[in-house]
């Protein structure tokens, strides 16, 4: 299995884009020791995750993305290294470690850390607990209150809402953040490391507590992190004054990559309420079918190719999203995930993820547009006022032409123009005509 690996679409695409793919590769195989404690008959470290001495998702202007960032999660570090669906680690911007994205409580109980991954010693097998049924043992072992929180209250109002009842408890750590060393050890740590390193890291930990309350962080893994801060200079600036029927889109956030204006060549647009009615197996021909119009030579020198659809992209799961493998869209230029599968999933920004790591390795900017939240918003008519190129570029995907749009854009250079303009450190994106389009009011 192992060996096989080397010979995957990744690893294949992967050696393909760095000059490789003609060099011998072998393969090595690393046995770890695991960093953990034993409670009862499981096993599995108190706390672990990711860390970056660069903080590539910086969502508000007073943030420091110098400063770094956690991914933090309770258990083993699966749930903080591999895009899990459906859970949300908890995201810790080391200058302002109480500060979240989510606005609400409400929130930020929804968005949490839902199962733990662990070992179970009895049967000798990696397992996953639902953080609820962990509880009761938990409590036991660890200040469990210095990462837990319960609120009836909240659990209510989200039960009545169709949320799991495990969310009588949400992981939020926030006790741990504000009244331990944790932050200025990860950031004495993440600072040793970057100017050892000459250059910005990105680090696996463990952290587990001694009887006495304190604890003892682990370093896993650290390697260079590939990443590119703009400075001041060289925002991006946004128009001043613009026609609202001229915006294909715009959004807050999240926004993970750097700053840029470019325009877009080439658009493909998965249509959420299209998509939303096919089977399991149309949504895996849709997911073949984009990975094949991706790989298409564009006609002009500019291959700025903006992909966009609901839900998660290279999900597992269809119904959350375009089960698309990374190396189908790895000559992607711009990710966009649309939050409207369903009410209950919001994009996962996916830092310290091994598919956030192919973004920024690939230099590929990342963006989510949420429906009905202030500063978002999709104007899909101006998508499908331009012909639909798919039945001409992929005959075998002709079917799909009501859920697949493949739309070609103006000319680089010509008067008319489709405009992407991002500015990752105030988390602000415009995408727009540049000339007016005589098509129906955004929503």
């Amino acid at each position: 299995t192992i060996y096989a690996s080397t010979m995957s679409d990744d690893a294949l695409a992967y050696r393909w884009q760095r000059g490789m793919a003609d060099s011998d590769e072998q393969m090595a195989l690393l046995v770890q020791r695991v960093s953990g404690s034993h409670h009862g008959y499981y096993f599995f470290p108190d706390l672990a995750g990711v860390a970056m001495s660069c903080n590539p998702f910086v969502w508000r202007e007073d943030m420091d993305a110098g400063a770094g960032m956690l991914r933090l999660v309770l258990g083993l570090g699966t749930r903080a290294v591999n895009r899990v669906e459906d859970d949300y680690p908890r995201v810790v911007a080391l200058d302002k470690p109480l500060l979240r994205p989510e606005s609400t409580r409400e929130e930020r109980f929804r968005y949490s850390q839902r199962r733990v991954d662990l070992l179970d010693i009895a049967s000798n097998q990696l397992t996953t607990m639902d953080v609820n049924s962990l509880s009761s043992l938990a409590r036991e072992i660890r200040p469990w209150n210095s990462i837990a929180e319960r609120d009836h209250e909240t659990s209510k109002r989200l039960k009545e809402l169709g949320y799991p009842a495990s969310q009588a408890w949400a992981l939020t750590f926030d006790d741990l953040l504000s009244s331990s060393p944790l932050t200025g050890l990860m950031t004495d740590l993440l600072n040793t490391l970057e100017k050892a390193y000459d250059y910005p890291v990105d680090v696996e930990f463990t952290a587990n507590f001694l009887p006495d309350g304190s604890y003892r962080i682990n370093l896993v893994q650290c390697r260079p992190f590939q990443v590119k801060v703009m400075g001041e200079g060289s925002r991006a600036r946004l128009p001043e004054v613009l026609d609202e029927s001229r915006v294909l889109f715009r959004t807050r956030g999240p926004i993970i990559g750097h700053s840029l204006a470019t325009p877009i060549d080439r658009l493909i647009y998965v249509v959420p309420s299209a998509y939303s009615t096919l089977n399991t197996a149309q949504r895996y021909s849709v997911a073949r079918a984009v990975g094949q119009v991706v790989h298409l030579e564009l006609p002009s020198d500019h291959k700025t190719i903006l992909l966009a659809g609901p839900g998660r992209w290279a999900t597992s799961m269809p119904w959350l999203g375009v089960p698309v493998s990374f190396a189908e869209i790895n000559k992607v230029s711009v990710i966009c995930e649309l939050a409207v599968m369903h009410e209950g999933l919001i994009p996962d920004v996916s830092l310290g993820t091994h598919f956030f790591n192919d973004l920024v390795e690939l230099d590929m900017l990342y963006l989510a547009i949420i429906p009905g939240r202030e500063g978002h918003g999709l104007n899909e008519s101006l998508i499908c006022s331009r012909p639909n190129l798919l039945a001409r570029l992929v005959p075998a995907a002709a079917e799909f032409d009501p859920v697949l749009r493949v739309v070609d854009f103006f000319p680089p250079g010509s008067a008319e123009e489709v405009f992407l303009h991002v500015d990752s450190r105030q988390q602000t994106a415009l995408c727009y005509w540049s000339q007016p389009v005589d098509a129906g009011p955004a929503v």
